[in-house]
């Protein structure tokens, strides 16, 4: 069998396999709150065989979040909720995780399917977004955020470990800090969005200060025995990749030294001008290279949704985890599709019992 179905062992956790479920928003909270679409959703995917599943991105403030239906974790009702979802995630059989972050001048937008745009001026529903600079996203993310105070800063750091002692509390074995996708730590790194020219600006030392001052204060809060990790955009794709790349795995020795466990490998998406090579498995090639170089275990997603594919990247050390996203919403089974895909034998190991005796016991009916 495939070393994709080998077990993983971070700390004092082991995941059944080398299958995570990474952050895929819902859209579909209330005041931050996890319902019942939040409660079938997570069991039904954990159910599916995978070693990882990690609840969507959960803000750690109001204005942290994306959008009106994004989950929170700023007040322990919504801790209460979250609780539940860990605790039916380990019941079937998966490590429950949790991403925390804040969407900074991301923030404040609407629904995807309802635009994906900046909430307008003016309507109750939007609120003012906050970045290290006053420098808008654009495109169709055009407000111009707040530019951050020291105290602001402070405020938002304070912020993420409120939530991860939550996070802790609510039985969480995993958690992963929203480091990428050109939300606030990520703008803060970025050459795109930062423009300040105090201690938390400037050159990469300074660029690097809140992303490595809010790991410290996680770690102090997370218990040392269950992993600590974040997810990063390496690369832009804008023409300075290079230096980009160089510059993000000196920071990633710096996560390493100060605690960080595992690297999930991404993308900025710190800009709107950008030329993504979208294709199979094509981040595996960076993240093998963040893994060498800065000498961490990794993680990555994005076109792993090829059984084969995930299981080449597991066996060419280019990732210690797969990261497979939209391939578990269209089949929650997925890890079922690829034990059968790279194995001769019938997988039913892979399913809860109810499932595979009746697959086992007819497998070969007519």
């Amino acid at each position: 069998m495939s070393g994709l179905f080998s077990p993983f062992i971070l700390k004092d956790v082991t995941l059944r396999n080398r299958i995570a479920i990474p952050p895929m928003c819902q859209y579909s909270a209330v005041d931050g709150l996890t319902n019942d679409w939040h409660r079938v959703h997570y069991a039904s995917l954990a159910r599916g065989g995978a070693g990882l599943v990690i609840v969507e991105a959960t803000a750690v403030s109001p204005e942290g979040r994306i959008t009106p239906g994004c989950l929170g974790l700023w007040n322990d009702v919504q801790a209460e909720r979250l609780a539940q979802i860990a605790k039916e995630i380990k019941a079937a059989g998966a490590v429950p995780g949790i991403q925390i972050g804040h969407a900074g001048r991301k923030a404040s937008a609407n629904l995807p399917w309802e635009g994906d745009d900046h909430i307008a001026a003016g309507d109750s529903r939007g609120w003012e977004t906050i970045s290290p600079s006053a420098v808008a996203f654009g495109h169709h993310l055009p407000k111009v955020p707040h530019e951050m105070t020291l105290a602001d800063i402070a405020r938002v750091k304070a912020d993420f470990v409120a939530a991860t002692r939550r996070a802790r509390d609510a039985g969480f074995e995993w958690i992963e800090l929203h480091f990428a996708h050109g939300y606030l730590a990520q703008s803060f790194f970025s050459v795109h969005a930062n423009q300040r020219q105090d201690a938390y600006g400037g050159n990469v030392e300074g660029r690097s200060r809140f992303l490595l001052e809010t790991l410290e204060a996680v770690r102090s809060e997370w218990p040392e025995n269950l992993p600590l990790t974040a997810r990063f955009g390496v690369i832009e794709y804008d023409g300075r990749d290079e230096e980009t790349l160089e510059e993000a795995i000196g920071l990633t020795k710096k996560f390493r030294a100060g605690g960080l466990d595992l690297l999930s490998v991404s993308i900025g998406f710190s800009t709107a001008d950008s030329n993504i090579p979208w294709g199979a498995g094509f981040l595996a090639p960076v993240a093998e290279r963040v893994r060498n170089e800065a000498g961490i275990p990794v993680a990555s997603a994005w076109g792993i949704d090829s059984p084969v594919i995930a299981s080449q990247t597991i066996e060419q050390n280019q990732l210690d985890l797969v990261m497979v996203g939209r391939a578990h919403l269209a089949n929650p089974n997925w890890p079922y599709q690829a034990a059968k895909a790279l194995s001769k034998e019938e997988p039913s190991w892979v399913l809860p019992a109810p499932y595979a005796h009746w697959l086992e016991r007819y497998s070969t009916a007519e």
